[in-house]
C-alpha cells in the first residue's frame, strides 16, 4: 500500500507563497532547502534544514491535528491516510494536474526509491550489469532506472514467479527464483554474469540474509551494493568477507533523490509514460475497507494497493 499519496491544496497559510488553493501536490518525507551543507555538497539528499522527521510532530514540535480532544500525529511529516491533513510546505512538491493521481502516489515513495537508487546512488553506467533483490515497487523502480541508464544485463531475484512478468515489463533481462535451486542467490547471479558477479546490486526486501547476498553478488574489487529495504529487525548478521574483497555497501533513503530537484523530473517522465506504472496498480480499495487491503497484500499477484479517500 502507498501511505503517501497525491493531494489537492485546500488552503494555505499566510506566509506560503509557492502554493495556492487547488494545486496538486505530492507530500514527501524529505525536504530540500538547497542551502544547507548536505544540499550544497550533492553528497546526500538528507537536508539538515528540513530533515526526515520521525517524531510525528511538525518542525516546531507541535501537532496541527486532533480528534475529540486528543492530539494526533503527522507520521513522516505527511499523515496522508486521512481526508484532510496539515503539512509543512517544505515537504510538498507541486506536480502537473494532468498526472494520474494513483501514479503520483507510486512515485511519492516506493518506485521512486528504487529508480533513484539506480540513478542517483549507484549511477549505473551504460553496458553495466545489475542485480535486484525483491521485485516489489522499489525493486521494479530499480530495474526501470537501470534500464534508463543503459544497463545491458538486469537480473531480478524474487521467490514469487508472478514477478517475472512484472520485472520484464520494466526492463529486466533475466529472472531468478532462489526456491528453484539449492544454490545461493549470489551464486545464481554469478552464473548469469560470467562467474564474476554484477557491477551493481540493489537489496529491496529488508530480509537480513539478503544483505550479505546482495554484496556477494557483486564483482570483487569494484562491486557496489545499495540497500533500500527496511526489515523488522534493527540488527542483522552480516558477512564481512565480501567487503574485505573490495566490494562496497551503501545505505539509501528515498534512493538518494532530492524532493524539490529530482521528484518533478520523475513526475514528468510519469506523465510522458516513460515507464509502465500501470503494472504496479494491481488492487484498489476505499479507505473504509483498509483492513481488506492488508489481506490483499498477502496475495502473490499484489504489487500496490491504491487506497481511495
Amino acid at each position: 500500500m502507498n501511505s503517501i499519496n497525491c493531494r489537492i491544496v485546500e488552503t494555505v497559510g499566510n506566509e506560503v507563497k509557492s502554493l495556492k488553493e487547488g494545486d496538486m501536490v505530492i507530500p514527501t518525507f524529505l525536504g530540500e532547502c538547497k542551502e544547507c551543507e548536505n544540499c550544497i555538497s550533492g553528497k546526500s539528499n538528507l537536508c539538515k534544514t528540513y530533515p526526515l522527521r520521525i517524531t510525528g510532530l511538525m518542525p516546531d514540535n507541535t501537532s496541527r491535528m486532533s480528534c475529540r480532544g486528543q492530539r494526533l500525529y503527522h507520521p513522516f511529516s505527511c499523515a496522508t491516510w486521512s481526508e484532510y491533513t496539515v503539512i509543512d510546505v517544505n515537504y510538498l512538491v507541486k506536480v502537473d494536474p494532468s498526472i494520474n493521481p494513483a501514479y503520483a502516489s507510486f512515485i511519492s515513495c516506493g518506485f521512486s526509491t528504487g529508480y533513484g537508487a539506480a540513478w542517483k546512488e549507484a549511477r549505473v553506467e551504460s553496458g553495466s550489469s545489475v542485480a535486484v533483490f525483491g521485485l516489489g515497487a522499489v525493486g521494479l523502480g530499480a530495474i526501470s532506472g537501470a534500464k534508463m541508464l543503459g544497463a545491458s544485463k538486469i537480473i531480478g531475484i524474487d521467490i514469487n514467479d508472478i514477478k517475472r512478468e512484472k520485472g520484464e515489463a520494466f526492463g529486466m533481462t533475466h529472472f531468478i527464483n532462489p526456491n528453484d535451486s539449492d544454490k545461493s542467490p549470489s551464486t545464481l547471479v554469478k552464473e548469469l554474469s560470467d562467474g564474476l558477479g554484477v557491477d551493481y546490486s540493489f537489496e529491496c526486501t529488508g530480509v537480513g540474509p539478503l544483505l550479505t547476498a546482495s554484496v556477494e553478488a557483486t564483482k570483487e574489487g569494484s562491486g557496489k551494493a545499495i540497500t533500500l529495504g527496511v526489515g523488522t529487525e534493527p540488527y542483522v548478521s552480516f558477512g564481512a568477507l565480501p567487503i574485505l574483497f573490495g566490494r562496497n555497501l551503501k545505505g539509501s533513503i528515498f534512493g538518494g533523490l532530492k524532493s524539490i530537484s529530482d521528484l518533478p523530473i520523475i513526475a514528468h517522465k510519469c506523465i510522458k509514460q516513460e515507464f509502465p506504472l500501470e503494472e504496479l496498480f494491481t488492487h484498489e480499495v476505499q479507505l473504509t475497507d483498509i483492513e481488506e487491503a492488508f489481506e490483499i497484500l498477502k496475495q502473490p499477484n499484489c504489487v500496490k494497493v491504491v487506497i481511495k479517500i
